[in-house]
């Protein structure tokens, strides 16, 4: 390795703070916000033009005023990207469009959920009852309850057994 590589590895950040992720150093600004709750590839992508950074930079040799700018790009986000690109619209309580992210993204979820179970809409039912939520079919697949049909191990094992009891007698 030459002196540039090494200096060049040296300021590098593996590990860069967003929220309450860690995100990846090593991995371009797309890549690595894409690895955040709530952000995939097309909201990053608007998140780094939107924080006028170039998103196939990486993102741990960027300087921190870069990274606070793609923070606040973050949270600022449904502010700026259209309405049909936020993953909150309409929210239940205060009627708002938001875009959720990190942690946020599963105690939402999990709200939304122990509401319907609280109200007892059909969703509800069907969460609290672990099946198929989303009206995918449920007569072949989705089956938790032990095995469904003939078990020709169960009846192997069975058979054994009855002939190792009936050479004892």
């Amino acid at each position: 390795m030459s002196s540039e590589e090494q200096d060049a590895d040296e300021d590098i950040q593996y590990f860069v703070r967003i929220g309450q992720t860690d995100l990846d150093g090593t991995k371009t600004v797309e890549r690595a916000l894409a690895e955040l709750d709530g952000v995939g590839r097309r909201v990053a992508r608007v998140v780094a033009e939107n924080a006028d950074v170039d998103r196939t930079a990486t993102i741990g040799r960027l300087e921190d005023d870069v990274i606070d700018d793609i923070k606040a790009a973050v949270n600022e986000f449904a502010d700026h990207a259209p309405e049909w690109l936020a993953n909150r619209r309409n929210d239940f309580y205060s009627g708002e469009t938001q875009h959720v992210t990190g942690n946020d993204v599963n105690l939402t979820r999990d709200q939304d959920i122990n509401r319907m179970q609280m109200i007892r809409s059909y969703k509800g039912i069907r969460h609290e009852r672990g099946q198929k939520v989303r009206g995918q079919r449920t007569k072949s697949t989705g089956r938790t309850e032990g095995t469904i049909g003939v078990n020709v191990e169960a009846i192997k094992e069975e058979q054994a057994a009855e002939e190792a009891a009936g050479e004892e007698e």
